[in-house]
């Protein structure tokens, strides 16, 4: 679970410093599909990121405002804000939280009861599934967008220790 967290993390600091070289028209544009903008799209992935953490773990959610949070600068410094409570969670979690309820108020006035495991891993597909139409946008855009490969992110410290099977 905590691997691909920090994936996450690392590819959306990436996206930030794609985003530095973009004209700030481009980054508010609104585009087909997502949520909007690409600004709007890295802002909702850090807020439905942190709203599932919350109601993880029992506490009150709400509903950040895009338009107090329309820079880059702006963005990275809710990212901040947000990234400690949740990597704190993320970073304690074990096999014992996989099961537990998640009980979620629904506009119509049910719940939804998921396993938190299953919300954990809603929270990283969400961003996966958001990177994907950053890179659409990025090549509309004419740039290259950053790279979603897990591999050489250095996510999984390698052993140093070198078995002899010989």
């Amino acid at each position: 679970m905590q691997t691909f967290f920090r994936y996450n993390w690392t590819v959306r600091e990436q996206w930030y410093q794609w985003c530095e070289d973009v004209m700030y028209d481009e980054l508010i544009r609104e585009r087909t599909g997502g949520v909007g903008s690409i600004l709007q799209t890295l802002f909702h992935i850090i807020d439905v990121e942190w709203s599932w953490i919350r109601i993880l773990q029992g506490k009150p959610d709400f509903q950040e405002d895009f338009e107090n949070y329309k820079t880059l600068d702006k963005l990275i410094e809710l990212d901040l804000k947000f990234r400690p409570e949740v990597e704190e969670f993320v970073e304690a979690w074990n096999e014992s939280m996989e099961k537990r309820p998640c009980y979620d108020p629904q506009p119509d006035g049910n719940v939804a009861i998921d396993a938190w495991g299953e919300v954990m891993r809603h929270v990283i597909a969400h961003q996966i599934h958001h990177m994907g139409q950053l890179s659409v946008w990025a090549r509309e855009v004419g740039k290259k967008p950053i790279s979603a490969n897990v591999i050489g992110k250095g996510l999984i410290k390698l052993e140093t220790k070198v078995e002899d099977n010989g």
